[in-house]
């Protein structure tokens, strides 16, 4: 008598049926099918590619190369219903190709959808752009795409070419519903009026405010955002405040603001940073005689962090340098600095490398033998003028007063940091970097793939959020079994163990939960992993073991 043993095939699960039922609710595959649509002969449509594409980043972000052994490994045919053969990486390319020339389209209504599917508040959206360095030559570029060029690097990698990338993201959870990619060498200041008209059609017909940094505060751009009737908040570039305006300010007359900063949230409250606040009005004018002023309100802003923080570092500098320079004198005259030009040429090192060129006092002297002798000091005068300056910032706003005072202002301005969390993410767990692609057409297509999956891990983030309430915190993230708020972060890397025993003729398909965790992010997420939309088998129930 033969007896046949049916293998157990287990596959690793994650978080594809979260990432699965977001992009459904998305419907990023119907979009992008109505907007590139395949001949009727075609295995897969150009949707769910990217579909997958934006799964495979959600689940193991690397180098975009050999999808199809990354689908064999997971379950992505008994998630998405997708051969792991169809997916070689010409088959890639071309979905990357045939989105390329509609991903504003794609953008758009998909960010649409995540407002109207999710009810997302796009009433205050938080703007700001990166750059992402690229190797390799790229030296026939398409027109019609962003060009991969050099710039400045956030990185601060000067050697290579890059490219830029300027995302919106909601106050209401940091939802990135919108995203778009830019020339390596295109300058942020003048990318603000574009992407403002782009936010307004997108927030239609409601009205947002828009923040940013620095780089949004220009004539050109203020002008325009007043004309649009969009309102702003925006810290004022260093270049645009008077000489003497924050040294000649003091604090204690300042209004003092009922805000905590998170990183204060656990500390007693005589250790929190406080801010206060002040406001007048700034006015900008334009190139030329006949152009029309400017003028916003300007909410100037004292932080105690901020102050001490500025204080340590000047005096970190200054201690450095007096190390330096107190070596330096004693130094003087000997093999190394036998002459004034030696003596001074070190100066400027000292002086460029710790910053103290304002306030240091040199003086050189030689005896009748040419030797060189050093004396200086600090001037104490202009220190205690920084001094008076530290801890000041200042906001141009176009916020109605009766909308919104001074200390709102300043609240709502605060979630900007949320923009530098998202491209945390963007380039951690999302892996944007580095990138591989030859052609900048498939490069701003890779651009959109990993924006959408950000979309879909943020998404994440807020649904288990909001079902846990008013808290939003949870145990069991990590082992000392702390209440924390969880993030995208932790809750793909609890979901990562996630295995499937994949079903037979008779037998169901299994999920193999291993921790309790794992099973309780399933449900705040609302995912029913005994009926799982997800999965396409002719047996509609899947048995779980734990």
């Amino acid at each position: 008598m033969n007896v046949e043993i049916a293998p157990v095939v287990e596959r690793r699960l994650g978080a594809l049926p979260a990432s699965a039922e977001f992009l459904r609710r998305l419907d990023v595959a119907g979009i992008i099918d109505g907007l590139c649509p395949v001949r009727e002969v075609a295995h897969l449509t150009h949707g769910q590619v990217i579909e997958v594409l934006v799964a495979n980043r959600l689940s193991a972000p690397a180098p975009l190369v050999r999808v199809g052994d990354w689908a064999r490994e997971w379950a992505v045919e008994e998630v998405f219903g997708i051969e792991a053969d169809l997916l070689n990486d010409d088959r890639i390319g071309r979905a990357l190709d045939a989105i390329a020339p509609e991903l504003e389209a794609i953008v758009g209504s998909v960010g649409a959808s995540a407002i109207a599917g999710f009810g997302i508040d796009v009433s205050r959206l938080h703007w700001d752009m990166t750059s992402m360095s690229l190797h390799g030559a790229h030296e026939r570029p398409e027109e019609g795409f962003p060009q991969v060029k050099y710039g400045h690097p956030k990185d601060r990698r000067a050697d290579l070419k890059q490219i830029q990338a300027g995302i919106a993201i909601s106050a209401d959870g940091g939802i990135p519903v919108f995203h778009r990619a830019y020339d390596g060498g295109a300058g942020e200041v003048s990318q603000v009026v574009g992407a403002m008209t782009a936010l307004r059609e997108l927030a239609a017909p409601r009205d947002f405010l828009m923040v940013g940094d620095s780089k949004l505060i220009s004539y050109g751009n203020l002008l325009a955002l007043q004309e649009a009737q969009v309102k702003f908040i925006a810290p004022a570039p260093a270049a645009k405040i008077p000489d003497g305006l924050f040294a000649g300010l003091d604090a204690g007359r300042a209004r003092l603001v009922d805000y905590t900063a998170g990183r204060d949230a656990g500390k007693p409250p005589a250790q929190r940073g406080r801010y206060r606040v002040l406001e007048d009005t700034q006015t900008l004018a334009g190139p030329r005689k006949r152009d029309p002023q400017v003028t916003v309100r300007r909410i100037l802003v004292h932080s105690s962090a901020n102050a001490a923080a500025q204080q340590a570092a000047r005096t970190r500098r200054l201690d450095k340098a007096r190390e330096e320079l107190d070596k330096l004198q004693s130094a003087c005259g000997g093999r190394h600095y036998a002459t004034a030009q030696k003596v001074t040429a070190r100066i400027g090192v000292i002086t460029s490398k710790r910053r103290i060129g304002s306030c240091l006092v040199t003086s050189i002297s030689t005896d009748e033998t040419g030797r060189p002798a050093l004396t200086w000091h600090y001037d104490q005068e202009v220190l205690a003028a920084q001094a008076a300056t530290d801890g000041w910032y200042a906001l141009l706003t176009t916020l109605d007063p009766a909308v919104a005072d001074a200390a709102e202002v300043l609240i709502r301005y605060k979630g900007q940091p949320m923009v530098e969390r998202r491209y945390s993410d963007f380039k951690g767990p999302l892996a944007v970097a580095p990138v591989f692609l030859h052609h900048n057409r498939r490069i701003a297509a890779l651009i959109t793939v990993i924006c959408l999956a950000l979309l879909v891990f943020c998404l994440i983030e807020r649904q288990v959020r909001q079902a846990l309430g008013d808290d939003q915190s949870m145990r069991g993230l990590y082992p000392d079994n702390r209440a924390l708020r969880p993030t995208g972060r932790m809750i793909l890397y609890h979901l990562a163990d996630l295995r499937i025993r994949v079903g037979t003729a008779t037998d169901p398909p299994t999920i193999l939960i291993t921790r309790a965790v794992q099973a309780h992010l399933l449900e705040l997420l609302g995912i029913d992993e005994t009926r799982p939309r997800w999965l396409e088998t002719s047996n509609p129930t899947c048995e779980i073991r734990v």
